[in-house]
């Protein structure tokens, strides 16, 4: 997440528990069968009619509607413009997905969230009123090569393109040795947030714990110096 997407989560309602869903690609769906695992009541619309069938049988939608989203009249008469929170599922049409944006954001919808399948398609939302973009392929891609290029980096949170929070496998240097012998601080500029043991996590762990090889570890910090890590 980067720092500009602060004020757009910040603005979101506590208390919103419907959305709507416009496209039931892989991805709509997977956002679509997520928020109702969770509890929350989901409109979704698609232009194809068995898209449609398949949530409901599905059961990953309370409510499914066969529409056309290029159509202001149709959202309205959806109520589309009624939800706090629409996302915008439509990726691959990029003519339909920046119109569908431009009729949501007229209609008043407060939050629109977006997918992008490219850089220039992310700009162009922008410029119509997308509020959040989200770029699923190019994110997925650059987990895959960390993933592959640095396989004892288990999970990653980029707090912005130069720092990170990241939980590893504990190298084998680090191995029998407590925290404080580390010197984490010292000799990497990083801090240590946590430890796993048992399969869960000691939060801010103390100075005598001795690590394990084949457990986890959980550090934040710069990106150049995590890469110093011997991992």
């Amino acid at each position: 997440m980067n720092l500009s997407s602060l004020g757009f989560f910040r603005s979101l309602r506590k208390d919103n528990h419907q959305f709507a869903v416009i496209g039931l690609g892989r991805f709509g769906r997977s956002v679509c069968s997520t928020l109702n695992r969770l509890g929350y009541e989901v409109l979704a619309t698609d232009i194809d009619e068995k898209r449609v069938s398949e949530a409901l049988n599905d059961e990953i939608v309370g409510h499914a509607l066969q529409l056309d989203s290029t159509e202001s009249g149709a959202l309205k008469e959806a109520g589309i413009f009624e939800f706090d929170t629409v996302i915008i599922a439509i990726g691959n049409y990029i003519q339909e997905s920046i119109i569908t944006t431009l009729n949501v954001k007229e209609g008043g919808v407060p939050h629109v969230v977006a997918k992008a399948s490219s850089e220039v398609h992310q700009k162009l939302l922008k410029r119509v009123g997308a509020d959040h973009v989200v770029f699923p392929e190019y994110e997925a891609g650059c987990a895959l090569a960390r993933t592959l290029t640095k396989p004892s980096i288990l999970d990653r949170f980029d707090l912005d393109p130069d720092n990170s929070i990241v939980e590893v496998i504990v190298p084998d240097e680090f191995h029998g040795k407590t925290v404080a012998e580390l010197q984490l601080r010292n000799r990497y500029g990083l801090n240590l947030l946590a430890v796993s043991q048992d399969g869960k996590f000691k939060i801010n762990p103390e100075p005598n714990r001795r690590l394990e090889r084949g457990s986890a570890m959980v550090v934040i910090g710069c990106n150049k110096d995590i890469n110093r890590l011997p991992i």
